[in-house]
């Protein structure tokens, strides 16, 4: 059993494994088992959207507290609607899209669904090496469909609608979220 991932696998002998030993069904499933679990921390599209949370902030102060807050609560909403923006951007560059929705499995194959280390030539290879090298190639690929400005363009969009939706959406319930998470709260002193 290999205890390099959060979901155990079986070492399977088999000769036309994919990645580390395992058969391609075992990698689906366990790529199911971690999208579900990366799913799971997303928080309902209701309480992303209600309408009576909505107030401007008193001050800078404030707006910042709210949008760390906010971007701790709903991590993984604000990271698909970022995603979403960019997949729509590219609607009308199908290479591009092509590309991207290539360079998305390769990343999605060779860093997050990967449970076991990347081995080449014998040698494992660290996770910061595989994630500059597939950062590179992708950015190079994109580079060379010319939309590059388009997925610019697009991430800056979903990044503006996150921290604007962030900055606005009052975050008293989600507070203690990001205690314990980011910060340990620290103790008033009594005063002498």
């Amino acid at each position: 059993m290999s205890k390099y991932g959060t979901i155990p696998t079986s070492s399977a002998a088999g000769g036309g494994a994919p990645l580390g030993g395992t058969s391609p069904l075992d990698f689906i499933s366990r790529a199911k088992a971690r999208g579900a679990s990366a799913l799971a921390t997303r928080r309902p599209w209701r309480e992303l959207a209600d309408v009576h949370a909505i107030g401007l902030p008193p001050s800078l102060g404030d707006a910042y507290l709210r949008v760390r807050a906010n971007l701790t609560h709903f991590a993984m909403n604000y990271a698909i609607v970022v995603l979403v923006v960019v997949f729509l951007s590219l609607l009308w560059h199908p290479a591009s899209l092509i590309v991207f929705l290539v360079c998305m499995l390769a990343w999605l194959v060779f860093y997050f669904l990967r449970d076991e280390p990347l081995v080449l030539f014998g040698r494992v290879v660290a996770d910061g090496y595989v994630l500059a090298v597939l950062a590179v190639v992708t950015l190079v690929l994109l580079l060379l469909t010319d939309a590059t400005a388009n997925i610019l363009s697009s991430l800056l969009i979903g990044l503006v609608l996150v921290v604007l939706h962030a900055a606005v959406h009052k975050s008293e319930d989600n507070a203690d979220d990001e205690v314990g998470r980011w910060y340990a709260p620290v103790p008033q002193q009594p005063s002498h």
